[in-house]
């Protein structure tokens, strides 16, 4: 199964009420199963304020804060955004050199990334001509479905 064809099952998925699907197509087995919402106790700016301690940052914005680079906000430039769940890797192979750095000039449909599937590796290519302003995800690390990867300017 393609990776386009993948990628409109999970988004059908993502926008409907059911919660898992499998598809069999030749001697290929898909299983898309969507994870339940985590609820976060939304609390006032007044309580924020009396309460520090109560409002603990995600590891998702920690991680992110990290990484993301002071001269480059997440919301300044082109998200190149995950197709699909797995393990991030900026380069082809352990030893090899990455695909792309902060500061490269990039083309659209070239390879920026890799992410690993169930023992599948995929190609990520950039959907936008520019300049890589920012890699959102460390070597190595899990990614979820649309999480941004690069910002591109």
């Amino acid at each position: 199964m393609d990776l386009r064809k993948l990628k409109t099952l999970i988004d059908l998925v993502a926008e409907s009420d059911i919660s898992e699907l499998e598809v069999t197509e030749g001697e290929g087995k898909v299983r898309i199963v969507k994870s339940q919402p985590q609820y976060t106790m939304a609390m006032p700016q007044q309580m924020m304020q009396q309460a520090p301690a109560m409002a603990a940052p995600t590891a998702a914005a920690v991680a992110a804060a990290a990484i993301e680079t002071p001269s480059a906000p997440v919301d300044a430039g082109h998200k190149v955004e995950s197709p699909m769940v797995g393990t991030f890797y900026r380069a082809p192979s352990p030893g090899a050199s990455n695909f792309v750095e902060i500061g490269s000039t990039v083309k659209e449909g070239q390879t920026i990334c890799i992410i690993e599937a169930m023992k599948l590796l995929n190609e990520i290519e950039c959907d936008k001509s520019g300049v890589v302003k920012a890699i959102l995800v460390e070597n190595g690390q899990p990614v979820e479905f649309g999480q941004a990867l690069f910002i591109i300017e």
